[in-house]
């Protein structure tokens, strides 16, 4: 079983409540908008980190960053990116059991077409009436995906 841990649109922040709530992850998903290097770093510190470029992220660091990525966790077939409507649906392959997103700062789970969809929502600064929440994703042989979202106190 692989516990994967989901974040996105941290826009600078790294909260102590999000960093703490990913302890014990086996790897971290940042979803974009992720602000500064350092917030990478930090991730880093706490398991191996796959992120993509936001559209509010800038610099060198960001330049380095993919629009969208693709990694295998226990046999499934993760995608990621930072806008949804760049992935329209016939753009996910055959193989992508799991989409993951950021973007809008609206947690979402849902399945469409056989392939799970997921956006941690925002943990960075509050925006609008929104929460602020990261995401899991548990993914193990002979099963299928499963997500769930926490709202962190803050």
């Amino acid at each position: 079983m692989t516990l994967v841990g989901l974040i996105s649109d941290t826009h600078g922040l790294l909260r102590p409540q999000a960093a703490a709530a990913l302890s014990g992850v086996s790897h971290i998903l940042h979803a974009g908008d992720i602000g500064k290097p350092e917030v990478l770093s930090a991730l880093a510190n706490i398991a191996p980190v796959t992120a993509v470029r936001g559209n509010n992220d800038f610099g060198g660091w960001a330049l380095q960053l993919p629009i969208a990525a693709t990694a295998v966790f226990a046999g499934y077939t993760v995608h990621m990116r930072h806008i949804p409507r760049a992935l329209a649906p016939a753009q996910v392959q055959e193989n992508i059991s799991v989409v993951v997103w950021g973007h809008t700062h609206k947690p979402l789970i849902e399945s469409r077409g056989g392939v799970l969809y997921v956006n941690p929502g925002s943990a960075g600064p509050p925006r609008f009436s929104l929460p602020i929440s990261i995401g899991f994703l548990r993914l193990a042989e002979n099963a299928p995906p499963h997500a769930w979202l926490e709202t962190l106190d803050v």
